[in-house]
């Protein structure tokens, strides 16, 4: 890999949930949907294949200048939000590149079967095995596995059909990322507070001590309470979670595409003033970001 960053390096090239948003409204916080690079431990590590995957693939095209690209594809679910972008991610029609792309069974059909399935005629005109590259697609059969050096663990989450979250221990700091998440506060209004309090209770450990939380905040508590069983997070309830955790860094993600950027201002605020007095610091994801987190050996 070129240009391997001191660390690891987290670039968002995606940040937006169920359906591209682009204009001028959302030019700040940016309109394509969820993907997000990270760099670390000589890998090259893609977590979903949201639109926002084919800017991230021609900007690799531009760095590498004909040279191999290796990489790893993690899909947490199958989701068009989370796929859409691979038909168009141009190292996967470049003979000497290589892209493996791993996740769980797809809701319906395998994981194979779903990525084909949107490159289909009359819907794509180029089919998942005609693409040059070389593409190699595995369903993930353990929740625990290693990419390199970088230990991956996933976990289910609370999100219709079957859909994970992923934790990245790299050297230069742990990765969570959970784009589509609702914390079980449902459970609690239907009376099941003690299954509620388990369910959180493992997000909760499963996001612990993250040095970057990557989570999906898609609604304010008053949206919330019109989505209940949706699939999706509440803001107030993320932050709560978090601090919970004791993460580090937040990175509130899925912005919704009906919330404009002065709309994700507002959420942000009152996100900050929700974890103000812990030590955990907010942020909203936004399109081209890059943060490197440094060695834990520096």
């Amino acid at each position: 890999m070129t240009n391997e960053p001191a660390g690891c390096q987290i670039t968002f090239w995606g940040v937006r949930g169920s359906v591209p948003t682009p204009g001028p409204a959302t030019v700040r916080y940016g309109g394509n949907t969820s993907c997000v690079e990270v760099r670390a431990d000589g890998q090259i590590i893609v977590l979903d294949a949201g639109t926002g995957i084919r800017p991230l693939g021609l900007a690799l095209a531009r760095e590498f200048d004909g040279e191999p690209i290796n990489l790893t594809v993690l899909i947490t679910h199958t989701h068009w939000d989370h796929i859409q972008g691979f038909p168009f991610f141009l190292p996967a029609y470049q003979p000497k590149n290589t892209i493996r792309v791993l996740g769980y069974e797809g809701a319906r059909k395998g994981l194979a079967g779903t990525l084909a399935g949107q490159m289909e005629s009359p819907y794509f005109p180029i089919a998942l095995q005609e693409m040059p590259g070389n593409v190699v697609i595995e369903e993930l059969q353990s929740f625990s596995f290693q990419l390199g050096l970088i230990h991956a663990t996933a976990a289910t989450v609370n999100h219709p059909g079957i859909a994970v979250g992923y934790r990245l221990a790299t050297s230069g700091g742990v990765i969570a990322y959970l784009p589509d998440n609702e914390p079980f506060q449902e459970l609690s209004a239907a009376g099941a507070q003690d299954q509620a309090d388990l369910q959180n209770g493992k997000l909760i450990e499963f996001i612990r001590d993250a040095d970057v939380l990557i989570i999906d905040s898609q609604y304010d508590s008053e949206e919330y309470s019109h989505h209940i069983g949706w699939g999706h997070g509440c803001v107030d309830d993320v932050v709560h979670l978090a601090i919970l955790a004791n993460v580090k860094r937040l990175y509130l993600f899925h912005h919704d595409p009906g919330h404009d950027d002065e709309r994700i201002d507002a959420m942000l605020a009152h996100a900050r003033a929700e974890a103000r007095g812990s030590i955990m610091e907010v942020f909203a994801a936004t399109e081209g970001e890059v943060l490197t987190l440094k060695r834990l050996t520096d």
